[in-house]
This record gives structure tokens, C-alpha cells and sequence, in this order.
């Protein structure tokens, strides 16, 4: 299908402009003023609209294949699309984990099939995600955005050290959950006021920060390319802040519900339930910071559905995990943008050109390009209401939320894969 898009603000590289998008043949093939009509495809009229290069997530979970009761690759990229976002990267933690390319087919073969988006799979780090041996990379490289044991920390310096000289050979990153194993001692929520006021075990944030020191240590030893996963604490920030500017090719992201909730938000409810945890106020602003200065590159909705009853068991009874990809545009635009800051250009850096950048991913709007974009009614206010997800999952802690920015049209290489309905 070709696709005349008349109208809008169009966010091209040096900033917007009112103008038309010709698309054909899945290809971007003019922006400019008033492309006559007639010209080809169909003609959609988006005035008061803005055009976006397609949003990217480098971290989502869509539990396909092995646990498809929570999501599937057809539900998790119709929930993507709806969103805005025209690529995602997909962790391993699955059934078969991907640690070999035989184990990797079943999830490739599922994309191919049901796929309504770009969505590329990381290669687990290690065999099993058991951190004991390290994983066939070499024969997954060519398929994956990069390598995680997502989920899981890898506890052995050693066999992360390992990892890092073989994902450089192969030109990958390696993407890592932080997470030291002994310091966690059973907690599920942040270890501050919250968990002392209602009695939870908490999490500690040493247990992020130390293995993130660990990791841009052997970066910077390796010369390997490396993604800190969904930081938290302000530590974390710190700590990756003084590696960048001592050279270390390091990368690092952060998710919408830590720059806008943290433990004084929490409530006795599952979607409030996610790891890591919301931490403190003052983390929280020094995640704001880092974002506003560059330290955080960007930001990953760490997209974790799960079934209802999953869910339903409180703070104490409830999995990990919180959807994300049908609320994080609108959610950054509301809290971060309208409030001032950070701009709009900052925020497409943020969900669309740095982590397509970082794996790899060609994207944005310019005459040649994929026609991979979203379009936004921005000034249009919504509530959300889970109820209206396309992801299986339902968990939010945003449920309820006032946001502004709508996404009507998402198309993925020049096909429609969100269209809002009149």
C-alpha cells in the first residue's frame, strides 16, 4: 500500500516542518510542501499532527516461544504499533532460551510469521541464562540486535569478562541486567521508607550499582560495546557517568516508571510490582538529571506482561514485571516535555534515533528511508485504561494516568501496523 500523508509537522533531521510524506513501495520517496494529490496511495489528512520517526525500544519481552499465556509476538508488536514504536529488541528470557542458533529458530520463525513491526531477539549470554557457560554467539550473531542474560544478572566476573571479548569479536553489545544475587536476601521492593513503614523485604541498591561498577570496568579493560538494562539508582548514574567520561563505550537506559513514580507512589498492588524497583525520590530526580545531561541514553520500557492472577497477589505475592509500550511515548511526553525538561527533540533521541544508533537499526525520516514512523495527536488528552491494550498484559502502574499525545498511524516498512480507528 502507498500512502500520500498530508499536513503534518514533520520531524526530519534539523528539527520539524509542515510538510507531506510520499511513501511507496515502503519507502519514504519525498517530503515536501503540498505534494499535489493523485501522486499515489492512499491520501491521509493529519493536520494538527506531528510525524515521528518510528520510536525504538531496546528492551521488551514478549514471552514467545514457552510462555505464551502472557504474550506472544502477534500481541506484543500490535501493542508496539499502537504505541508508536516500528522496532523492538526482544530478550531471551523464553523457553527454549536462545543460547544456540537451534534454539534461536522457534522465536525467528514466530517473527517472521506473526510479527507486525521489526522485532529483533538478543542471544542469551550464557547457556540456559545459567551463567555457568557461555552461549553460542557466534552462531546467533547475525540474527540479533545484541546479548543479554536478561532477568538474570551474570554473577561471575570472569565469565562476563568472557562474554565481553566474544560479543566484541562478533561486533554486538552485550546488554546486561545488573543484579548481584547475594545482596538481594528475598526483597522485592526498594529497600527505603516504603518497605520499613509496611514491612516488605527490600531490595537494596547496592545490588544494581556494584555489578554496573563491575561491568564498565571489564568495558573498559575488553574495549567491548556495552548497555547497562533499566537503571535505577542514582549510584548507577554515577557510576556510568564517570565511565563515559573516561572512554568506556557504554550505553545505558532507563524506564518511564522510574522517571515518573518511585517508593512514595507505591501501592499494595501487583502493577506497581517490577525489577528492578521504584526506587527513592532522590534517585528518582537523579535519573531526571541523567537524562537531562546526556548520562542516560535512553529510554526502554522493559514491556514484562504477565496473566491477571500473576499479578493480583500484592506487592509480596505478585511476579516482576509491568507493561509499557502502549503508555511510554505519551507518558515522556506528559512529564517530561510539557513540563520543560527536556524538548521534543531530546525525547525522539531518547525512544528513536540513539538506541537505533546503539543496535545498529536504520530509522528516521528522510527521503529514502524506511517508512518507518508514527504519527501523534499531541495535543489530545487521554486516560489510560488497560482494558484498551492490544498486549495480553495489563499491569500498569499508570492505570488511570492522564497523558497527553496519541498515536493514530504507525507504519513499518510503508505497512499499516496501528491505525486508530474513526
Amino acid at each position: 500500500m502507498d500512502w500520500l500523508l498530508k499536513n503534518a509537522d514533520v520531524y526530519c533531521p534539523g528539527g520539524p516542518r509542515r510538510a507531506d510524506v510520499l511513501v511507496r513501495g515502503g519507502i519514504i520517496r519525498r517530503i515536501a510542501e503540498a505534494i499535489p494529490g493523485g501522486s499515489g496511495g492512499e491520501e491521509v489528512d493529519l493536520s494538527g499532527c506531528v510525524i515521528l520517526p518510528g520510536l525504538v525500544d531496546a528492551h521488551v519481552h514478549f514471552r514467545e516461544p514457552g510462555f505464551t499465556a502472557k504474550e506472544t509476538i502477534r500481541t506484543g508488536s500490535l501493542a508496539a504499533a499502537h504505541g508508536g514504536f516500528t522496532t523492538v529488541c526482544a530478550m531471551p528470557n523464553l523457553s527454549p532460551v536462545p543460547d544456540s542458533a537451534g534454539h534461536l529458530a522457534p522465536e525467528l520463525e514466530a517473527i517472521r510469521r506473526d510479527a507486525v513491526i521489526r522485532v529483533l531477539p538478543y542471544g542469551a549470554i550464557t547457556v540456559g541464562e545459567m551463567g555457568k557457560e557461555l552461549a553460542d554467539m557466534g552462531s546467533m550473531a547475525p540474527f540479533v540486535a545484541g546479548f543479554s542474560d536478561d532477568g538474570r544478572g551474570v554473577q561471575d566476573g570472569g565469565m562476563m569478562r568472557a562474554a565481553m571479548l566474544e560479543a566484541k569479536r562478533l561486533g554486538r553489545v552485550i546488554a546486561a541486567h545488573c543484579e548481584v544475587n547475594s545482596l538481594l536476601r528475598g526483597g522485592y521492593v526498594h529497600e527505603g521508607r516504603y518497605a520499613a513503614a509496611h514491612g516488605h523485604k527490600g531490595i537494596c541498591s547496592e545490588s544494581e550499582w556494584a555489578q554496573v561498577a563491575r561491568d564498565v570496568e571489564l568495558a573498559r579493560e575488553t574495549g567491548a560495546s556495552y548497555h547497562a538494562c533499566h537503571i535505577s539508582t542514582k549510584e548507577s548514574v554515577e557510576v556510568i557517568r564517570r565511565a563515559k567520561a573516561a572512554g568506556a563505550d557504554v550505553t545505558c537506559e532507563t524506564g518511564p516508571h522510574y522517571l515518573v513514580f518511585c517508593e512514595d507512589d507505591l501501592q499494595e498492588d501487583g502493577r506497581f510490582k517490577m525489577n528492578p524497583p521504584l526506587r527513592s525520590a532522590e534517585d528518582r530526580e537523579a535519573l531526571l538529571a541523567g537524562i537531562a545531561d546526556g548520562t542516560i541514553d535512553m529510554i526502554a520500557t522493559d514491556h514484562a506482561p504477565h496473566e491477571a492472577q500473576a499479578k493480583a497477589r500484592g506487592l509480596a505475592g505478585s511476579a516482576m514485571g509491568v507493561v509499557g509500550l502502549e503508555t511510554a511515548f505519551a507518558a515522556m511526553y506528559t512529564h517530561l516535555v510539557l513540563p520543560g525538561r527536556i524538548t521534543l527533540g531530546r525525547l525522539v533521541e531518547l525512544m528513536s534515533s540513539v538506541p537505533a544508533r546503539r543496535f545498529g537499526i536504520r530509522t528516521g525520516l528522510e527521503e529514502g528511508a524506511p517508512a518507518d514512523l508514527a504519527a501523534f495527536d499531541l495535543k489530545r488528552g487521554w486516560t489510560v485504561d488497560p482494558d484498551d491494550f492490544l498486549s495480553m498484559g495489563r499491569a500498569t502502574p499508570f492505570a488511570g494516568c492522564r497523558l497527553h499525545g496519541k498515536c493514530l498511524l504507525t507504519l513499518a516498512g510503508g505497512r499499516i501496523a496501528y491505525r486508530e480507528r474513526p
